[in-house]
């Protein structure tokens, strides 16, 4: 790590990095595979898939490739989700704490996320967060999203920041391709919702990061 880097800002992807949404996002999914006649699935078969979007959880749950199945199974879905969207979600153990060292440390933080604005801000409000976050960028906030370097751009520019003075951390590859092709430093966040056949060390991520409490001592050693 260079010690030019002056860092200013801290950039979040959301689920599976700043929250472990998955206990709410796989209940809603299974809300809608009973109600359309499909068996409901274990938290372990679809959690890894949950970076990629609902429409990829639903495609791992069910061996049918009908769309029109598929589109009533995601239509109901993001429904119960939409009237569920914080019940039984948390931040990941530390990340409180992390939040907080950020925050006494001067920087900035701010979220980056594909999730749609209609489930982001609901949620980032049952978080108590709104006003924390200096951006909040959802999937369709701007015209491209994730790994489209927009996003971060817009994130920058809302949070008063140079992309060259952030961080951006996440558990998927479009997340750190993302933070790359707008110039930020990036970290891989595999603590997150890893698929079986991720390869987070091939990422090109500047570290890999095992914990929010991991995440706090790296923020902690560049601040100092």
């Amino acid at each position: 790590m260079s010690s030019k880097f002056n860092l200013t800002c801290v950039l979040f992807d959301l689920d599976g990095t700043l929250v472990d949404t998955a206990p709410d996002l796989i209940a809603s999914l299974n809300k809608a595979l009973k109600k359309h006649g499909f068996e409901t699935v274990s938290s372990s078969q679809v959690r890894p898939f949950i970076s990629y979007g609902a429409p990829a959880m639903i495609k791992k749950s069910i061996d049918l490739d009908d769309e029109h199945i598929h589109n009533k199974i995601l239509e109901s879905m993001l429904m119960f989700y939409q009237n569920n969207i914080a019940e039984y979600s948390t931040f990941f153990s530390g990340m409180t704490n992390t939040l907080s060292t950020i925050e006494s440390l001067g920087l900035k933080w701010g979220i980056v996320t594909n999730k749609r604005e209609r489930f982001t801000n609901p949620l980032v409000a049952a978080l108590n967060l709104t006003d924390r976050a200096a951006c909040i960028i959802s999937g369709d906030t701007t015209a491209n999203p994730k790994p489209h370097p927009e996003p971060m751009f817009t994130a920058c520019n809302q949070a008063n920041v140079k992309p060259e003075e952030c961080v951006y951390i996440g558990d998927a590859l479009h997340d750190i391709d993302a933070g790359k092709n707008a110039n930020m430093k990036t970290l891989a966040a595999t603590y997150g919702y890893l698929k079986p056949d991720d390869s987070p060390n091939d990422w090109g991520a500047d570290a890999l990061i095992e914990s929010p409490e991991q995440l706090k001592s790296w923020i902690t050693a560049i601040c100092h």
